[in-house]
C-alpha cells in the first residue's frame, strides 16, 4: 500500500504522537487539555472535548491506538476515495465528531465530579475501525506478525479489552469511550453509504452472511 495514498491517517498519527510527546513533559499542559468534565461545566472549556483525544497515557496506550489506526484507518481512508463516500472529509468529520460523541457519555455521568479526569484517542479510533470492518469484516489481520484472525474478531477483542480496563478504573483512559465510539462509527457509515451509495448495502449484508474467524485473503 502506497502511504502517499493515505495521507490524512498518517497525519493523525503524527499529529497524535507529537502531542503525546509534547503533553508527556508538561503537566500544565495536560491539565488545561485532558478531559476534565468538571471544569468543562464550570468554566465552558468545551474544546477538552477535541484535545482530549489527541493525548495518552502512555507509550503503550499510544502504540496499541495508532497501530490500531494504522491498519484501519488506512483502509477506510482508501474506501472512503474510492467509493465515492465523502473522501477525506467524511474520514475526518467520522474522526473529530467520534471524539466528541465518544465522551458525551463521560461528561453527563462526571460533570460534577472534581476528581474525573479523562483522556485518549480511543473513541476516534473505535469509530475507525467499526467502520471499516463495515465494508470487508472477514478480511486478514495478523497479530504480532504470527496470528491470524479476522477484523471483525479484532474489533471484538478490541472492544472486550477496553471495556475491562474501564471496569478496572486504575487510569485516566477513557476505556469507556470505546464502545460509544464503535457503535457512533457504526451508525456514520451506514447513513454516509444510505445517502451516497445505497447499493453498497446489499453486498454488505452479502458479506455478513459468510463468517470466517480466521479471516480470509
Amino acid at each position: 500500500m502506497n502511504y502517499s495514498s493515505t495521507p490524512i491517517t498518517i497525519l493523525l498519527i503524527a499529529t497524535n504522537v507529537i502531542f503525546f510527546f509534547i503533553s508527556s513533559g508538561d503537566k500544565s499542559l495536560m491539565n488545561k487539555t485532558i478531559m476534565w468534565p468538571y471544569y468543562v461545566k464550570r468554566n465552558k472549556e468545551y474544546y477538552r472535548f477535541v484535545t482530549s483525544g489527541f493525548l495518552h497515557a502512555d507509550m503503550a496506550h499510544l502504540f496499541f491506538n495508532m497501530f490500531t489506526l494504522y491498519f484501519f484507518g488506512r483502509n477506510l481512508e482508501l474506501i472512503l476515495k474510492g467509493y465515492a463516500l465523502g473522501g477525506t472529509i467524511a474520514y475526518l468529520g467520522l474522526y473529530f465528531s467520534s471524539i466528541i460523541i465518544s465522551d458525551l457519555s463521560c461528561y453527563f455521568k462526571y460533570k460534577d465530579s472534581y476528581g474525573y479526569k479523562s483522556l485518549g484517542a480511543s473513541g476516534a479510533v473505535s469509530a475507525v475501525v467499526f467502520a471499516t470492518i463495515l465494508f470487508s469484516p472477514w478480511s486478514s489481520i495478523y497479530l504480532y506478525g504470527a496470528i491470524k484472525i479476522s477484523a471483525a474478531v479484532y474489533a471484538v477483542l478490541f472492544i472486550a479489552y477496553c471495556i475491562y480496563m474501564g471496569n478496572r478504573g486504575q487510569d485516566n483512559i477513557n476505556h469507556d469511550a470505546h464502545l460509544w465510539g464503535a457503535v457512533y462509527g457504526l451508525v456514520f457509515t451506514l447513513i454516509l453509504i444510505a445517502v451516497d451509495n445505497p447499493e453498497m448495502l446489499k453486498g454488505i449484508v452479502e458479506e455478513l452472511k459468510n463468517p470466517s474467524l480466521f479471516g480470509r485473503g
